[in-house]
């Protein structure tokens, strides 16, 4: 695993699944590995009532109810719908809801404008099929298609970038649990085996770019999952995934407290401060999301582990904060100077600590973009 740039979760948590899978003794829905007791055991880790033998990691923060309701869905005939703003988890449940319950969470199509049926049904070997004619074997399958053949969960990301012609043919994928292949004269159809399921996410910022037909909405269960607002659980996100980032990168470095209370505050101010905004030019771009909290923070460490004094400095945390989230020029810049101006400045007075280097790493980083 050591080689991989980022291993799937059937290979990062090989060791717990194999453990978890040798003493599940509870009823498994078709083909699964694990029983749905499990899968959300997996998902959001044990608590000392579980009377395990060993502790297991939680994966995902967020309401328990969200992944229970998944797990449900994916035991039934419909298709799951994890649908929420950018960086809510969508993806990262979606990949441990596939690891957990087929071990492999790598069978994804990728939802583009360029998305085409070939992605949901298959494609061709056209060398081979000049040298010995189109057969099973010349036939490329997709991973839609594989997940079908093996019963196993399919993966689509974000479904609403994908055109209408894609998303008929999810309909019929769905509806009929066949794909027909009218090239070949015999062994035309491949069937679904029991435990196939879709798992799809969709950006509900991404509204009318291609929106889901009501044939295609009804097919799956949709799970929204919110932005995570409570400052306790986004912590606990944002610490889990940066000692996920030090352990990967090798790094010794203790994140202060202090510092990463000044990150979940500044994104709570900044929200708070796009919800009360009267039009889109007096909102930042970025959705001020958990993920880009992770991000802002990755920035700052590893600036600091690399050109630093191997330390995370309120300075770095402030300069990797305005120059990720400021996209747009000057509109963004504008946003980002009045709230140092307006909230971080009076906050550095009153209160001292961090802020102040905080506010001072902000302006330099503002001038320097300006």
């Amino acid at each position: 695993m050591s080689d991989l740039l980022r291993a799937p979760a059937e290979i990062k948590y090989a060791e717990e699944l194999d453990w978890l899978e040798s003493i599940d003794d509870n009823p498994k829905p078709f083909s699964w590995r694990l029983s749905p007791k499990m899968v959300r055991l997996f998902i959001l880790g044990s608590e000392r009532a579980d009377g395990l033998d060993r502790e297991i990691s939680q994966k995902w923060f967020g309401d328990r109810s969200f992944v229970e309701r998944s797990i449900v869905t994916l035991a039934s005939d419909r298709g799951l719908l994890l649908i929420g703003d950018p960086g809510t988890g969508k993806s990262w449940l979606a990949e441990l809801l596939s690891a957990a319950i087929s071990r492999n969470s790598t069978l994804v199509v990728q939802g583009t404008a360029g998305t085409t049926e070939d992605h949901i049904k298959y494609s061709w070997n056209v060398s081979m099929v000049i040298a010995k004619g189109q057969s099973r074997e010349s036939m490329i399958p997709s991973p839609i298609m594989t997940a079908m053949e093996t019963g196993a969960i399919g993966r689509f990301e974000e479904l609403t970038r994908s055109t209408s012609d894609v998303q008929d043919a999810l309909i019929s994928v769905l509806s009929e649990k066949y794909i027909s292949v009218p090239e070949l004269d015999s062994d035309s159809i491949v069937f679904a085996k029991p435990g196939f399921s879709i798992i799809a996410t969709a950006n509900s910022r991404d509204r009318g770019v291609n929106d889901l037909s009501s044939a295609l909405k009804r097919r799956f269960n949709f799970v929204r999952i919110p932005v995570v607002t409570n400052k306790k659980s986004e912590a606990e996100i944002v610490r889990f995934r940066t000692e996920e980032l030090l352990r990967r990168h090798q790094i010794e470095l203790d994140v202060p407290p202090t510092l990463l209370d000044v990150l979940l505050q500044s994104f709570a101010d900044l929200r708070a401060s796009s919800a009360a905004a009267g039009s889109d030019d007096e909102k930042l771009e970025s959705a001020l999301s958990t993920a880009e909290q992770i991000g802002v923070l990755e920035d700052a460490i590893l600036h600091g582990n690399f050109f630093g004094e191997r330390s995370l400095t309120a300075r770095a945390l402030a300069s990797s904060l305005v120059g990720s989230l400021a996209r747009r020029e000057p509109e963004d810049l504008a946003i980002l100077n009045k709230y140092l101006h307006g909230v971080v400045e009076p906050r550095s007075k009153e209160e001292g600590g961090s802020w102040p280097e905080f506010l001072e790493g902000g302006r330099d980083a503002i001038a320097t973009l300006s």
